[in-house]
């Protein structure tokens, strides 16, 4: 049984001369033989993976994927994620940190988390391939005097192409209703109080809409409730400290805001389906 902490495991990028940037570009096959990434766990950054050839099978917040060349994924620094193995897969993966990434991407980061694996057209992963080397040799020149702002730009331009695969696979701008603005917004809002702001009223409120225009808009969108999406993101952060971490079930609730230990319970086992124990204890290793 593994040991644990009353932290999620944090892979932090190495120190050295990158300050915050970490790029590779490695074949794999089988298990990955690193503790590291076959342990669940977060990375200290935003991630970034160009599935080349093969495949790599990696879980990501409870779902398993298996992502098939050619593509792409991004993974945003909350969520907890392992790679379970590898089939024949040539991979590029960066990590870059917050203060190395420009305002307008970071926005446009935060808005798309969390998204699924994307497929790329075989021409566009050309584009990829050609910018990733280019970087892997600039990280190489660590004699320039401008060495971490060279490696930055390219980077971020690499971003920059994920990102803009990522947009081009949404709904345009200019086809995107009122209701489609309110429930990226509310969800934008979700995403950064749900440990403290619990009713659909008080983020009605942070939108100057009523309450029932609001869950009009999030249901037409989404198919589900202002509320269902509350408890449902509150509840995955409750799965993921009860997976990967020591802390006790009235702990996780404290931390969540919830006071009442009772009905935090009762609410993780209407959502989840199982009590909070009991999820504990299935997913024991």
């Amino acid at each position: 049984m593994r040991k644990k902490t009353n932290h999620i495991p944090v892979n932090k990028l190495p120190e050295g001369i990158c300050r915050g940037i970490m790029l590779m570009r490695e074949c794999f096959d089988g298990s990955p033989n690193s503790e590291h990434v076959e342990r669940a766990h977060r990375d200290a950054g935003y991630t970034f993976i160009i599935q080349e050839s093969g495949v790599t099978h990696i879980e990501i917040d409870f779902q398993k994927y298996a992502i098939t060349a050619p593509a792409i994924i991004f993974i945003h620094p909350h969520q907890v994620h392992r790679v379970i193995a590898f089939e024949h897969a040539m991979v590029s993966t960066w990590i870059i940190t917050e203060e190395n990434l420009r305002p307008e991407y970071l926005s446009l980061l935060e808005e798309l988390a969390p998204v699924h694996p994307l497929c790329v057209k075989p021409e566009t992963l050309t584009v990829l391939q050609e910018m990733v080397s280019l970087s892997m040799k600039l990280s190489g020149e660590i004699t320039e005097l401008l060495h971490h702002a060279i490696l930055k730009e390219s980077v971020t331009t690499l971003v920059a192409l994920i990102v803009s695969q990522y947009l081009a696979s949404a709904k345009p701008a200019e086809n995107q209703t009122r209701y489609d603005i309110i429930t990226k917004e509310f969800k934008n809002l979700l995403e950064k109080h749900f440990k403290t702001v619990k009713t659909p009223a008080d983020y009605s409120v942070q939108l100057h809409i009523s309450t029932s225009y609001l869950n009009e808009c999030v249901k037409a969108t989404t198919g589900k409730s202002v509320s269902s999406h509350i408890q449902q993101r509150v509840m995955l952060e409750a799965k993921r400290l009860l997976y990967h971490s020591a802390k006790s079930v009235k702990e996780i609730a404290g931390g969540l805001g919830y006071d009442d230990y009772s009905y935090f319970t009762r609410l993780f086992t209407k959502v989840v389906g199982i009590s909070p124990i009991a999820f504990r204890d299935m997913n024991r290793e």
